[in-house]
Order: C-alpha cells, then structure tokens, then sequence
C-alpha cells in the first residue's frame, strides 16, 4: 500500500453513487464523423443534421436520464473510507493533470478512456480499482483483458503502481482448475483474468456478482457482438444494479457506428477522450520516441501468402 507522503487525499463532499444503466444514448448516425465523439466526451451530446434538412438531432447521454437513475443503494460501502478518494503521486510518478481529472470522472461515472499507446490508462484503472478496493471492504473488483500475457502484465502493473496487498489479489486463467477458482473467488478480493474466465464462473454460479464492485475492460474496442466482454457485463448486470464500469481502449472503433455499440454493450454513461493533439498531453505524448522496424516476412508466411492470393484471384474469376 502506497506511503501516506506519497497519496494525495481528495475530500469529496459529493460522493454519489451513480447506477452502472445509468444512461440513454441515441444511436448514432453511421456517416457521423470523429468528431461528434470528441464533442459528445466534452459536453456527452452532440447535434447534427442527420438529413441535412435543417432538423437538428441532438445524440450522445440525455443528462435528465442520468439524474432521475441515480441511486443511493450504499450497501457494503465504507462511508470513513469512502469520504476521501486516493491519488498516488511519487517522483516517479508525479502528477499528470489529465490522469487526475480522469480519475475524477470514472470514479463517479461508467466511463471509456480512450488514450493514445504509454499515456497512462494502466494508471487511471488501478487508482480508480484501488478506491474501490478501499471503499468496499467485502466487495470484489475486476479487471478483464483479452489475452492471458496481458492478465499478467496489468496484474503487476497495478501491484507497482498502487500496491493493493497482493495477498488479496489474484490472476486466473482457464487453465486453472474450477475447484481452485471458487476458492479464489472466495478468499481474494482484487481479481485480474479474461472475460471467458469469469463469464464461465459466472454459469456456473461460482460467482457472487452482487459483490462485484468496479469492473475494467482493457481493449475495450473488442466489445462488440457476443464477445466474451459483452456477455460478462450483461450478465452482472442482471442482478447487480450498483457497480462501475471502466472501458480502456487507444482505438474506440473504425467508425462512429462501432463505437457507438461498445458504449451500448459496455454501459458507457460518459466518454474521456485524448488524441496526440490534445493540450493537455501533449507535454507527455511530445517525449515519446518511436522506432521503426520493418521485418522481412518468413517463408511459412510467405507460402501462407502466395496460397491465399492463387485462391482469392481464382475466386475473382469464378464470380465475374
């Protein structure tokens, strides 16, 4: 657990518990540009002339949905914990003023972070996971990333970056057995593995999902359709009304429509969005250095190549 000299303690006043369906989003217009998203994650709306007849449509959070869905359901929360909320600052780590706000907005919100590559997400899930761990006692928080080398790479990123006692974390994967699982389901509090893991234990109803918490999704793009992500928040949401949900992603979707359908599978009441440009990284995204490799394919996938070209051209011919 961080040293107290090395925590920012933010008094919160108006700490409110905000309802993970909290939030009616209009779908969006598949010809929609870029830039109706960054409007909608600065004012969560945005207006457009669909038709260009001159008709305004306004899309994005309808804020007066929000605030007659919130609720005060504080079951299992500690209010002498939660009356303050935890910012880590170091002199390796210090202060980035747009990590803070973040922080600030997932807190309170269902929130998707789009960052571009190393401008932190990793950081704003674990404070955001370790005032949950903090604020509920008994509850339990997840994060869910698609492969299994990212499980363990976010795992102990978050141990370093805040330092929840790794006697209450734990990292499963599918190859653990069943038995094991339900004990660590449990006993541990902090739980890093991929969405097939829980989505699993949840059928078979190893799972307690009204004392999941906080949930994050790393590369949360990928939610569309029945992927594994979709079924999970789905199915917590059934019986759980009162968790939170962080989306983690560097690229929301090849077009407004695609991200649209994350922010509707993933519950997204609220969109934090930074590009390269933005002024207030800029500083930061500036000091990267990028290198280039260009590597030389290898045979095996030079033949793999060869093979689909002679049957794609021998396709073309047939259907012409």
């Amino acid at each position: 657990m961080p040293d107290t000299d090395d925590v920012a303690m933010v008094q919160d006043d108006d700490f409110e518990l905000v309802n993970s369906t909290d939030t009616f989003l209009a779908n969006y217009s598949v010809n929609q540009t870029v830039n109706d998203l960054q409007n909608i994650s600065k004012a969560n709306t945005t207006t457009i002339d669909e038709d260009n007849t001159g008709e305004k449509l306004t899309l994005g959070i309808d804020e007066n949905a929000l605030q007659s869905t919130q609720f005060t359901d504080t079951t299992g929360f500690d209010f002498n914990s939660g009356s303050v909320w935890i910012y880590p600052v170091n002199e390796n780590q210090p202060m980035r003023s747009y990590q803070f706000s973040i922080v600030e907005q997932c807190l309170h919100k269902n929130t998707m972070v789009v960052l571009p590559t190393g401008m932190g997400k990793t950081f704003i899930a674990a404070v955001v996971m370790y005032n949950f761990y903090r604020w509920y006692p008994l509850g339990k928080t997840i994060f869910m990333a698609p492969t299994k080398p990212l499980v363990n790479q976010q795992s102990d990123a978050c141990y370093q970056i805040v330092g929840i006692p790794k006697n209450d974390m734990t990292s499963m994967t599918g190859q653990m057995a069943p038995e094991k699982r339900k004990l660590l389901w449990n006993t541990k509090r902090v739980f890093f593995l991929t969405p097939q893991v829980i989505s699993n234990d949840i059928l078979r109803g190893t799972v307690d999902s009204d004392l999941i918490k906080c949930v994050v999704i790393d590369e949360a793009h990928k939610a569309l359709g029945d992927y594994a992500f979709c079924k999970v928040i789905e199915s917590i949401s059934e019986s759980n009304k009162n968790f939170r949900i962080i989306a983690l992603t560097a690229t929301p979707g090849s077009d407004i429509k695609a991200v649209q359908n994350v922010i509707n599978k993933l519950l997204i009441s609220h969109i934090e969005l930074r590009s390269d440009d933005s002024i207030d990284i800029q500083q930061y995204s500036n000091n990267r250095t990028v290198d280039k490799y260009v590597l030389s394919l290898s045979d095996e996938i030079l033949k793999i190549r060869n093979a689909y070209y002679k049957t794609f051209f021998v396709l073309q011919k047939v259907n012409k």
